[in-house]
């Protein structure tokens, strides 16, 4: 699996390119083709960053992610 730093990771924020990403404890999500994250944000979540910490209250457990895929590993 390809690794990227928070560096690459925040460059798919949706705005600087087209791919939105996000990373979920460890894992990389690529949400591009999310409606909930057009335009790189999710509610008060912006993609391109790690959101493990921000998750933790989230109404939603880590079975959401199961539906978009795993395109690498945050290092």
């Amino acid at each position: 699996m390809k690794e990227y730093t928070k560096f690459q990771l925040a460059l798919r924020n949706g705005q600087d390119m087209n791919e939105i990403w996000i990373a979920f404890e460890g894992n990389i999500y690529d949400v591009s083709e999310s409606r909930m994250w057009r335009n790189g944000k999710h509610y008060e979540h912006w993609a391109g960053q790690d959101l493990t910490e921000e998750l933790i209250n989230a109404p939603h457990k880590d079975w959401v992610f199961g539906k978009f895929e795993i395109v690498g590993k945050l290092i």
